[in-house]
């Protein structure tokens, strides 16, 4: 299985657009220590032709254009783009499906209350029905890609995208399908894409446990993060993300899980982590951690 990570950073990527603070500098003064990043997503192949993505960030035109496996190859108009599988509703994961409207053949999998999303915005329908296969997959049941690829969505913990939250009190986090992780087979090998979680569960670990790598939610190193430096009045648990840090932290939460290769992805631009001279690095990669960056390759 091939897998080439597309972006690495949360919504707003890294540098953020209207971020003065001292990493979105660095990164933009071009600190080799501070290195960009575009919105999460990556790309899943078995043979290195056909590919699907991991959701569709709203950088999905320039991680197109920065990866090669993705470029078009023969006649007038091609891609070995086969799909796009979504992991949750926000905007960060559906708002680069606008990139792919141009009348080219690709499926969308995704559970049904995705597809609701995406059906409740009008905007949506650039993705030519008659071209664009939109396939409604269910929590647990394993659905075919391509070849011996076979994917999986199971629930996290979490909450409804934040554009979706009314009235006055934080919204709940459930464990409803609201929010996914997938897992992607190919008979032998298997991986895991989780850039959206709110806490650890016994299922959750269960499911985690013997997998051959496991893309993580790094969102914030501390659950007060932003709050502390001035960046916001959210934490991380009322965002619906684990911090990586603390006694509940997702470090914390994998030193008793067996797995192959764990990747930090998903990294809000106020997390040191992703900061190459910074402590906190030094500590993840200490606990075994490999910090994701925009066109990292792996193979399993």
């Amino acid at each position: 299985m091939k897998i080439i990570v597309l972006g690495a950073a949360a919504g707003g990527g890294f540098p953020q657009w209207n971020s003065n603070a001292d990493g979105c500098r660095r990164a933009r003064q071009g600190d080799p220590a501070a290195k960009p990043r575009t919105q999460a997503s990556v790309a899943v192949s078995h043979d290195g032709e056909r590919w699907f993505l991991l959701n569709a960030a709203p950088d999905l035109r320039e991680q197109i254009n920065e990866t090669a496996a993705l470029h078009p190859r023969t006649g007038l108009r091609h891609s070995p783009i086969a799909g796009v599988v979504l992991t949750g509703g926000d905007v960060d994961a559906i708002a680069g499906l606008l990139t792919l409207r141009e009348r080219q053949p690709f499926t969308v999998h995704a559970t049904q209350r995705i597809h609701d999303v995406l059906e409740a915005n009008p905007i949506f329908e650039v993705l030519a029905r008659d071209v664009v296969t939109r396939s409604v997959q269910w929590l647990d049941q394993p659905f075919g890609l391509e070849g011996p690829l076979r994917a999986t969505f199971f629930a996290v913990p979490g909450k409804v995208p934040l554009y979706l939250e009314s009235g006055a009190e934080p919204p709940p986090m459930v464990v409803d399908g609201t929010t996914v992780g997938v897992e992607i087979s190919d008979g032998e090998k298997r991986m895991l894409y989780i850039p959206g979680c709110a806490a650890m569960t016994a299922d959750l670990r269960a499911r985690i446990a013997g997998a051959d790598i496991v893309f993580f939610d790094g969102t914030l190193w501390r659950d007060d993060e932003m709050v502390t430096a001035g960046l916001g009045q959210k934490t991380g648990r009322r965002m619906g993300h684990m911090s990586l840090s603390g006694e509940e932290g997702t470090m914390a939460s994998f030193r008793a899980i067996d797995v192959g290769h764990k990747v930090i992805i998903h990294m809000n631009n106020s997390n040191p982590v992703l900061l190459g001279d910074s402590a906190e690095r030094v500590e993840a990669e200490a606990a075994g951690w490999t910090v994701a960056h925009d066109g990292m390759e792996f193979a399993i």
